[in-house]
């Protein structure tokens, strides 16, 4: 099998979507079926898989900028699939693989994973250029694709209801957490965790872009419900892209940490993510929407409890393990957060099956169901 994989999503911030990007690519360039692997992004071949750096780099403050302008958006959304189709000029004969929506112009079969249709089922928690280049290139996707894979059965038949797509062409294949989260010691995390301000199981941990669909407003109106003697004592502790349309929420962040009960952290270096979610007390998600919802699975590998909303994909991801409640109820969230920070039995339970739950996902069975889809093509 001869294999053009998309790493583009492999760049600073590293979103979710980069790391099944990498972890993916880690796994087929050791896969014998695979006897001709090769690395595109942008619109080129590169030598190898590449690593996303911690910092930005000086073209990203460009790059942001460039995004808010509809013109340079338009022309980039008009010129890049012409200079990709003659980049990708004579590897007609290989199959290539989008892990991040976009197919360009491809003279073999293809295959794109869709991680969710939040730009057309949450368009409005997207800022408006993204969600018409959105649009107009997920459509044209459609169009071109052989096959789809989605990280849950919930985006699966949530794409094949939406667009009216022959949902026997669409395949589920969950994501996995990487090996760095795992439980660790006190001692391991305490020197990482004391830059940050933290102590080891001191403070509620919440990872994820600050933007509205994370539902964070939410989060803070249940925590301040909390007694001040608990919120004091564990923290609200956020991370993550800076994101969008989140000034308020800045705004209620600053307020809080002048009362000493949250504090948003910005976005952590990717080596010291995973020491920050083993250090939490407990885990919470109430996002509004999930395709799959990797940091419920981060921090179940990483011995914590986990609160989440039961929106979207999220009951798949999270099983049994973890307390869940509608997104929008802030009272019933406020009651979970308690419970997941003072309930001894329910944590010593909670954590022995989150890790069981977590343990059934892997990137090794990722890449195993992805290479099924490759086969499943390739036979038309």
């Amino acid at each position: 099998m001869k294999l053009v994989l998309s790493v583009e999503p492999v760049r600073f911030p590293l979103t979710g979507i980069g790391r099944y990007t990498y972890e993916l690519a880690l796994r087929l360039q050791q896969n014998p079926e695979i006897t001709d692997l090769q690395f595109f992004a942008g619109r080129r071949f590169l030598p190898s898989l590449p690593t996303a750096a911690d910092e930005s780099g000086n073209g990203y403050g460009l790059k942001r900028a460039v995004q808010k302008n509809f013109l340079a958006v338009e022309a980039y959304r008009l010129l890049m699939p012409m200079l990709r189709k003659h980049a990708l000029k004579g590897h007609g004969d290989f199959l290539y693989h989008s892990p991040n929506y976009y197919l360009p112009p491809f003279a073999g079969r293809s295959v794109a994973t869709f991680h969710d249709l939040s730009p057309f089922t949450w368009a409005h928690c997207h800022a408006p250029q993204l969600v018409r280049y959105l649009q107009k290139e997920l459509k044209t996707t459609l169009v071109r694709a052989d096959a789809l894979i989605t990280d849950s059965e919930y985006t699966r038949r949530e794409l094949a209801d939406y667009f009216s797509w022959p949902i026997e062409r669409i395949h589920t294949v969950p994501l996995a957490s990487s090996a760095e989260f795992h439980p660790r010691s006190p001692e391991v995390l305490r020197d990482t965790l004391s830059r940050h301000g933290l102590e080891v199981d001191g403070y509620s941990l919440f990872v994820g872009t600050i933007e509205p669909r994370k539902n964070i407003d939410t989060l803070l109106d249940a925590y301040c419900r909390l007694p001040m003697a608990v919120r004091t004592r564990w923290p609200l502790i956020l991370t993550g892209y800076h994101g969008w349309r989140n000034d308020a929420i800045h705004q209620r962040l600053e307020t809080a940490r002048r009362e000493g009960w949250a504090r948003y952290l910005g976005f952590v270096p990717s080596e010291e993510l995973p020491l920050l979610f083993a250090g939490a007390r407990l885990f919470t998600f109430p996002s509004l929407y999930e395709g799959f919802g990797l940091p419920v699975l981060e921090a179940m590998s990483s011995g914590v409890p986990v609160v989440c909303s039961n929106s979207s994909s999220l009951p798949e991801v999270a099983g049994d393990a973890a307390l869940m409640c509608e997104p929008l109820d802030v009272e019933g969230l406020t009651a979970l957060l308690q419970r997941g920070l003072e309930d001894e039995s329910w944590r010593m339970t909670a954590i022995e099956q989150g890790l069981q739950h977590a343990a059934g996902f892997s990137w090794e069975r990722c890449a195993m169901e992805t290479l099924q889809v490759y086969h499943k093509v390739l036979k038309g």
